[in-house]
């Protein structure tokens, strides 16, 4: 979808649809008042004769509207005025644009960027606007030989500003917000896909592709031959129960200076997950191709540094395999030799995701960077503590804990932190190994499993995001949400300068 900036008298504005803000208590939006005074009050009207109450996402489409340009109006409810904040805001954005997206109407004007919610600004709005509408008309239909697709898609949606002064903030956050749903939208498609489409070497040929596309992107694969010689024992014991080979797939973007040190992105690429030995229940156990979301996840906010040409350094890695049964799989009590050289007892085959991690975080520790964040879909515990709201957030850097929450806060994709104390790492305690790859009880699961990684990543600022409970959505809507690429994004616009 195409997002443009206008401005001008609203009244004049020649659009197929003109959408406006009403609350509760047929309350109108300032841009409808003007609307409202220039028709000689015929919103008033309608909405006294009670066919609208202005509850958040309720919407009434009216036609031949007097006294203005536009061929329809669309008003969309926003609930309370006292109580409108970003979550109604979206709400009412989301409802207006899938109305729409569902009609004839190809190109509208949306007003209620200019309809600043409490705690946000000018340049919040319209960003807001262009990736919850973005999000909003997201279609998956890789795989499926009936395209259901509207005949008819929203293809265009301008955003009015009422003020000449904030039209270049407005035409700022278009760029940013753009830059992001595309981003989403990537993390979105490859985590879609089913386990034999997206498999480790499908995600590895992505990355040449994109690579493809943007030649300051550096990509680099390194193979099961590579892996081995460089003694990435953890990594290669997952993917020995599967036919897919393993890849750790790199990805560099220098555009900072050239001495900068990088930010870099992990993302765990199980591309399917089965549990191995410790096999998981065959209910819901289809959900566990998006067990690479984390993966999907810095495909999506390198995509976004890579068409804002973001002034850093940002290197993604992305270790890929799958978990499976199999009689070369890993058993519960073998032990493994991870790239540190540590020793893991694996105790439970299904906690691979921490294996494939801590090699890849050790091999972080050649690019010399700044602050290292890894996202995984980690842990079903962080999920039962945090539900389907924020990532789990865990770091000993109070710095970077700010800044990731900060980051969350400000892209409407929040974290929350959990500890990481040492307490928690006796749980790790082994008989056999230096650990072991779950902790000796049923408590604290996500922490331990964080307290777990924290092991590898003492060379580095860390932090360690997971997304278990908020990368995908289960029942009718069942699908990727992109997560947490808005607040990867966010945090290296904010690295690279570009916010303030």
């Amino acid at each position: 979808m195409e997002f443009k900036i206008k401005r001008g008298d609203l009244t004049g504005q020649k659009t197929p649809c003109l959408i406006l803000g009403v609350f509760e208590k047929h309350k109108l939006s300032e841009p409808a008042e003007a609307i409202d005074k220039a028709s000689g009050g015929h919103l008033s009207d309608i909405l006294r004769k009670g066919d609208m109450d202005g509850e958040t996402g309720r919407t009434l489409m009216l036609y031949g509207i007097p006294g203005v340009s536009c061929e329809r109006v669309l008003l969309i409810g926003c609930g309370k005025r006292k109580e409108f904040n970003r979550r109604s805001y979206r709400k009412a954005l989301a409802a207006a644009v899938t109305l729409l997206n569902d009609t004839r109407i190809t190109t509208a004007l949306c007003t209620l960027p200019e309809v600043i919610p409490a705690g946000m600004t000018r340049y919040r709005t319209v960003r807001d606007a262009v990736t919850t509408c973005a999000d909003s008309v997201y279609h998956y239909d890789r795989t499926k030989q009936e395209k259901k697709s509207p005949r008819f898609p929203l293809k265009r949606l301008d955003l009015w500003v009422a003020e000449k002064q904030d039209t270049q903030t407005a035409q700022e956050a278009v760029r940013h917000g753009g830059a992001i749903a595309r981003g989403v939208a990537l993390a979105k498609d490859l985590s879609n896909l089913p386990g034999n489409i997206c498999t480790p070497a499908y995600l590895a040929d992505k990355a040449i592709d994109l690579g493809k596309d943007y030649p300051e992107l550096r990509v680099e694969i390194l193979e099961e031959k590579d892996l081995e010689a460089l003694g990435m024992g953890a990594l290669l014991s997952v993917s020995r129960g599967s036919r897919q080979p393993a890849k750790l797939i790199l990805m560099e973007y220098r555009g900072g200076a050239q001495d900068a040190k990088p930010v870099v992105l992990v993302g765990k690429g199980l591309t399917f997950d089965a549990g191995g030995i410790s096999i998981k229940p065959a209910s819901d156990m289809d959900e566990m191709k998006f067990d690479m979301c984390g993966g999907a996840s810095v495909f999506g906010a390198m995509l976004g540094a890579l068409e804002l040409a973001l002034p850093l350094n940002l290197v993604g890695v992305v270790p890929a395999s799958e978990n499976l049964p199999d009689g070369d799989a890993n058993k519960p009590g073998d032990i493994v030799t991870s790239l540190s050289g540590q020793t893991i007892e694996i105790l439970n085959t299904d906690a691979e995701g921490r294996l494939i991690l801590c090699d890849a975080l050790t091999y972080c520790e050649r690019f010399e960077p700044d602050v290292v964040i890894d996202m995984a879909t980690l842990t079903g515990a962080c999920a039962v503590a945090l539900g389907k709201h924020p990532s789990g957030l865990f770091t000993q850097n109070e710095q970077l804990a700010a800044e990731i929450l900060t980051a969350g806060e400000a892209a409407g994709d929040r974290a929350w932190r959990l500890p990481l104390w040492d307490d928690y790492q006796e749980e790790l305690d082994s008989n056999f190994a230096d650990m072991a790859n779950i902790g000796n009880s049923r408590w604290g699961g996500a922490i331990t499993a964080a307290c777990f990684l924290a092991r590898y990543t003492k060379q580095y600022p860390w932090a360690h995001l997971d997304i278990a409970g908020i990368a995908w959505r289960s029942g009718k809507k069942k699908g990727a949400t992109g997560r947490p690429v808005s607040l990867l994004t966010e945090l290296i616009l904010k690295r690279s300068g570009q916010l303030k």
